[in-house]
């Protein structure tokens, strides 16, 4: 018989998927599709059939998948992936107490990595990204959001993104750009924060918009860095321009940055460790999604998100790995699933949607990312599990053995 499939993934023993095409909210996220020894058949790199393998279609490449779990591919919804340099210096400051805001007080942090950032060439950035994406790679993510914010200068910051939608076109994994401009204030501004600002609403955000360098803008709204009314500001110049709105909230305080986020109907509100009852009622009545990054709340030593506070009020809860030189240096999104578990107290079920469905709506792309549906992009993990609880149940070890991306076997 003639091959009507490019490619047919049979001998699935267990096919794990959230389904729709929007995030999974409250009680709904738990809700994921089981289906025993499935095939997965694709064509142009969509998927073109969930069935029965003893039904499938022919087609031009057959993989076995020797009665494996398969999953949506990964999407790490939060990382700042550009940079230039590391931040080790800063850990034995870390260990003797030193706070993430007294750290950056006092010329580290943020600053440090902008002063490295700006030093290093386009080619250098890109060498390192796509190293670190390789990384990523081996462990599942086959989508993955990048910010910039170390650049915190028209030309650097442009550099940043310019890295990132070099990487995208390079491939294999799918990158969607973020501008934060707001990450910090830069230390030539910092006795004229107007100008600062002035600079990024007239000018970078027109600019980045333009020239489609990213598809959202982010700011951290926290004490210490930018204020709510900042915040604000901001953010209505990203939404004028045709920007998504994304937030840095309630990571250490809960100024007012989610609710913020709720009142603009933002697509997702990150970190949001400090987040009460207040802030959950705004952001699940503004269909916020939560980016919560546990791999941080480990690494700083700080509390986990009230992830189960935030399903209990109807909000749909992402994770992602925050990865970046400072408070989160680890771009292993499987850590971040353990966690999700063992310190968010999510259940395999919900952390799953969390780093699929949800996850990708977080960036946008929920129409064609995040599940295996029968028209949706076929991106497919197959792990060397026998069931879903063992992904999560298994710690410090990776457990991915094959991943298809846009319908092509990469590993």
């Amino acid at each position: 018989m003639k091959p009507v499939l490019s490619l047919l993934v049979t001998n699935i023993g267990l096919l794990a998927t959230p389904e729709g095409r929007h995030a999974r909210c409250g009680d709904a996220q738990a809700e994921i599709t089981l289906q025993h020894n499935a095939a997965m058949g694709v064509e142009d790199g969509n998927i073109a059939y969930i069935g029965p393998a003893a039904l499938a279609p022919p087609a031009e490449t057959v993989i076995d998948a020797k009665g494996r779990l398969a999953t949506p591919g990964l999407i790490d919804c939060h990382t700042h992936l550009v940079f230039g340099g590391w931040r080790q210096q800063e850990f034995l400051q870390k260990l003797a107490g030193g706070s993430y805001l007294d750290i950056l007080a006092a010329g580290g942090g943020i600053l440090s990595t902008t002063r490295a950032t700006r030093l290093a060439t386009e080619a250098d950035l890109i060498d390192k990204a796509e190293r670190l994406l390789a990384e990523m790679l081996t462990h599942g993510v086959t989508t993955c959001e990048a910010k910039s914010g170390y650049g915190l200068s028209f030309e650097h910051e442009c550099k940043q993104l310019r890295v990132v939608k070099a990487l995208n076109e390079k491939g294999p994994v799918e990158l969607v750009s973020t501008f934060m401009g707001a990450h910090a204030l830069p230390e030539e501004f910092v006795d004229d924060r107007e100008a600062y600002l002035a600079l990024l609403c007239d000018t970078l955000i027109p600019l980045v918009a333009q020239e489609g360098l990213a598809s959202f803008c982010d700011v951290f709204c926290e004490t210490g860095v930018f204020s709510p009314t900042e915040a604000r500001r901001l953010l209505v110049a990203a939404q004028a321009h045709g920007l998504g709105l994304k937030i840095h909230a309630d990571e250490i305080d809960p100024i007012g940055g989610s609710l913020l986020a709720g009142e603009l109907g933002a697509t997702s509100a990150e970190h949001l460790i400090a987040s009460g009852d207040e802030e959950i009622a705004a952001l699940a009545a503004g269909g916020v999604i939560g980016v919560l990054l546990p791999a941080t709340s480990l690494y700083l030593g700080k509390p986990y998100a009230p992830a189960r506070r935030m399903l209990a009020g109807g909000m749909a809860v992402a994770v992602a790995s925050d990865f970046n030189p400072g408070s989160s240096p680890s771009n292993n999104l499987q850590l971040c699933m353990n966690l999700a578990c063992l310190g968010l107290n999510l259940t395999p079920a919900e952390a799953l949607c969390a780093v699929t469905l949800n996850a990708a709506a977080a960036v946008g792309q929920a129409q064609r990312l995040g599940t295996l549906q029968i028209g949706k992009q076929a991106d497919l993990l197959l792990w060397d599990a026998p069931d879903l609880e063992y992904v999560f149940y298994r710690f410090g070890s990776n457990l991915v053995y094959s991943v298809i991306k846009n319908g092509r076997q990469v590993i």
